[in-house]
């Protein structure tokens, strides 16, 4: 009797840490369609649980995927129209990286999750026939970032790919070439490739309600964002950029790009 409660006292005694959930409502940008939830759950142990279910992307297309935020606690936040600074009635990627923060971890099936990965299409997870996409993995300790577990409360889940003229697939006829692609010195990648499809502020645990000027209210950054950090999140997923369209293939895959 004595060795029982003994160790029920060892097993009740000392203090737990208990796993942590966040979730995010996805949204759509650039009037994709796309809806859906994004969970993210932190474990006792420091891996990290993220499930993601969505509906309306571009069917049989590969679509990379981030967590997003700021490594000093600030609000970066989902870009929307207000970030389409030339007017055209289309957000891409770079009018809306001002907005994301840095590339915390890419959303990959597989392998390394780092920001080099952030658009390894051949990684990322495809969307069925009809649209859908589940994804679900759990990150090791040693695969996740400190910040992003110490900022877990203020990030965002960003969903890329958008088919512009609705023929289920990335090609150049949909948005022309992705300048994106074009600055890292490729030609001929679809701009609907590389564009926002979806994006989503967490709330849940300890975070806050989405900052103002989120996806809702018009993309202007709030006085927590640091400029600097931007530039950073910028050249992270230029980065990441680099490390998609110089593959073996030399191209985004599978990819459309007759006219």
């Amino acid at each position: 009797m004595l060795a029982a409660t003994s160790v029920l006292f060892v097993c009740i005694g000392g203090p737990a840490m208990a796993d942590t959930t966040v979730t995010a409502r996805m949204r759509e940008i650039n009037d994709s369609g796309v809806k859906g939830t994004a969970t993210l759950t932190a474990r006792s142990d420091g891996r990290l649980s993220v499930v993601i279910k969505a509906d309306g992307l571009v069917p049989g297309q590969p679509h990379a995927q981030h967590i997003h935020g700021s490594v000093d606690g600030g609000h970066f936040m989902c870009p929307s129209m207000g970030n389409d600074t030339d007017g055209d009635g289309l957000l891409t990627n770079e009018e809306a990286t001002g907005e994301y923060g840095v590339i915390f971890l890419s959303l990959t099936t597989r392998g390394d999750s780092s920001a080099t990965s952030g658009l390894s299409t051949d990684r990322m997870p495809v969307a069925d026939a009809a649209g859908h996409l589940e994804y679900r993995r759990t990150f090791s300790a040693a695969d996740v970032p400190d910040d992003l577990l110490d900022h877990l409360s203020a990030v965002h889940v960003v969903q890329h790919g958008i088919d512009v003229n609705d023929n289920d697939r990335y090609d150049v006829a949909g948005a022309g070439v992705s300048t994106f692609a074009e600055n890292l010195g490729l030609d001929e990648v679809p701009e609907e490739a590389t564009d926002p499809a979806s994006c989503g502020v967490v709330t849940g645990a300890e975070s806050p309600a989405p900052p103002h000027g989120g996806i809702e209210t018009g993309g202007q950054a709030g006085s927590g964002v640091n400029v600097p950090l931007a530039a950073l999140g910028a050249s992270l997923l230029v980065m990441s950029g680099a490390v998609l369209f110089t593959r073996r293939t030399g191209r985004v895959a599978p990819i459309d790009r007759r006219p």
